[in-house]
């Protein structure tokens, strides 16, 4: 009988490491319509049962509909837990997997090469979302901007804006989020500047955070042999009004719409 009880026991044990190894999850994961759910109930293997999230509940023997919109994986298995332990057996405990996710869905939009709307399989993070939707395009600016529903009702909404460079340049974990259901992200596309008159090439540009007056000449192509590099002047439209900047530092931030204007020397 010993013998008998110590081998459930281990083979309990073992399903139990085996199913958190292929069916990890983070158990703050918030269960959600469609998502099929793997139940174990230790030493009661006639509770043991998968079932389909459907209306905000769920089918358990005995207990029948069990009610758990909102609840995060390990909350559901307290709440089955709870019941249980209410008339039916001695100290229950539940263990909760999910074995198929269906709920999560995210929408990407913006500067991405496949925008629409995507099907999180599993914990997902913003990184992998923007390798799944193909990657940024060649026009992506620096920020993302993700507006997130804070509320069952959605009447709250979370902005989260997230640095490009901090992501996939410098690849920062802090700024590599979680992506939730419902979320709406958005690439926003590069701002430009232009540069005209004495340079090598004349056109518009990128724009990136950080870059100043002598680098986005040498973008241009560096100065023509013409110009009057000392009476550059920067071009700028504040609250609607334009405004020029003259005798300015090689070392002025540029901003997305200026216009750098390179004269001819005259001398």
């Amino acid at each position: 009988m010993k013998r008998t009880l110590v081998l459930a026991t281990f083979a309990f044990a073992l399903s139990l490491v085996f199913l958190a190894s292929a069916l990890a999850v983070q158990p703050d994961y918030l269960v959600g319509e469609g998502d099929v759910l793997r139940i174990m109930v230790y030493d009661s293997p006639d509770l043991n049962t998968t079932t389909r999230v459907g209306g905000g509940s769920i089918m358990f023997p005995l207990l029948g509909q069990v009610p758990i919109e909102g609840l995060t994986v390990a909350q559901v298995g307290q709440r089955l837990s709870d019941r249980l332990a209410d008339g039916y057996l001695v100290n229950p405990q539940v263990s909760v997997f999910i074995e198929e996710f269906r709920s999560k869905k995210a929408i990407i939009m913006g500067e991405i090469r496949a925008p629409g709307l995507y099907e999180l399989s599993g914990p997902t993070k913003l990184m992998e979302l923007i390798s799944k939707a193909g990657g940024l395009t060649e026009d992506a600016g620096e920020s993302v901007t993700i507006k997130r529903k804070v509320s069952i009702q959605g009447s709250e909404e979370q902005v989260l804006n997230i640095d490009i460079n901090s992501l996939m340049k410098q690849g920062d974990p802090a700024v590599d989020v979680a992506i939730m259901d419902g979320d709406n992200i958005y690439i926003a596309k590069a701002g430009v500047f232009y540069v005209t008159g004495e340079v090598k090439r004349p056109n518009s540009y990128k724009f990136d955070k950080g870059t100043t007056l002598i680098k986005a000449i040498t973008m241009a192509g560096g100065f023509t042999d013409l110009a009057s590099q000392k009476k550059v002047k920067i071009h700028r439209k504040i609250n609607g009004q334009e405004q020029v900047f003259k005798g300015v530092s090689m070392h002025t931030p540029i901003k997305p719409e200026d216009v750098i204007v390179v004269p001819e020397s005259f001398f």
